[in-house]
């Protein structure tokens, strides 16, 4: 239900941090202690991931003509062309917060090449793999929004790169599926069978 308070579920011995506690209070932290050395493998092969998909993706698009680049459909960001321009112009802009890079494409822009557009992806790709396995939990930095100071966990910039980046490749292949253009498969299952990460183990 809307606004109902929710128990965080714990394991037996295990103690959630209690509220107004910085960030002791958010759920990466909820149970203590948090096994970082168990943790940080995973969050930088998920963003080896997403750099993957971004560049299969792009790999697709690079095949497209202009016309095509135009589509779109209903419940999407935009055009394949915008979509692309806004995914990779967001992750130079988590890239400031997260490691003081300036950006260098935005969408208020002509729309570069898909082959420039993947120059930057793999720069940004690159980025955030490194940020993935530099940040804490208890990294911050401070900001303006909406004119009111705030203090902002990188883990929340992080996490919102990931999300961002699922989303809109979902909306590219949202419009390529609607009109009939294959996209091959980029899903994680498709990375793992790519990378080694699932292995066909012979007859017994």
């Amino acid at each position: 239900m809307h606004g109902e308070e929710r128990p965080i579920a714990l394991e037996k011995g295990e103690m959630a941090a209690p509220r107004g506690e910085g960030v002791k209070a958010h759920a990466l932290t909820a149970y203590q202690p948090y096994n970082r050395g168990v943790m940080e493998p995973l969050v930088v092969d998920a963003f080896r991931y997403n750099k993957w998909a971004n560049l299969h993706l792009l790999d697709v698009c690079a095949n497209l003509p202009e016309e095509q680049l135009q589509l779109t459909a209903p419940g999407t960001y935009g055009t394949i062309a915008a979509t692309l321009l806004h995914l990779f112009a967001a992750e130079q802009r988590y890239l400031r917060r997260l490691a003081g890079t300036k950006p260098e494409i935005n969408e208020r822009e002509t729309m570069p090449s898909v082959a420039v557009l993947r120059q930057h992806a793999t720069r940004s790709g690159d980025q955030l793999i490194e940020a993935a396995a530099r940040i804490t939990p208890d990294d911050t930095i401070d900001e303006e929004r909406d004119g009111h100071p705030i203090r902002l966990y990188l883990w929340v910039v992080l996490t919102q790169s990931m999300h961002h980046g699922n989303d809109h490749r979902t909306h590219v292949c949202t419009i390529l599926g609607t009109h009939g253009i294959p996209y091959g498969d980029m899903d994680v299952w498709a990375y793992g069978q790519a990378t080694g990460g699932i292995v066909h183990m012979g007859a017994s």
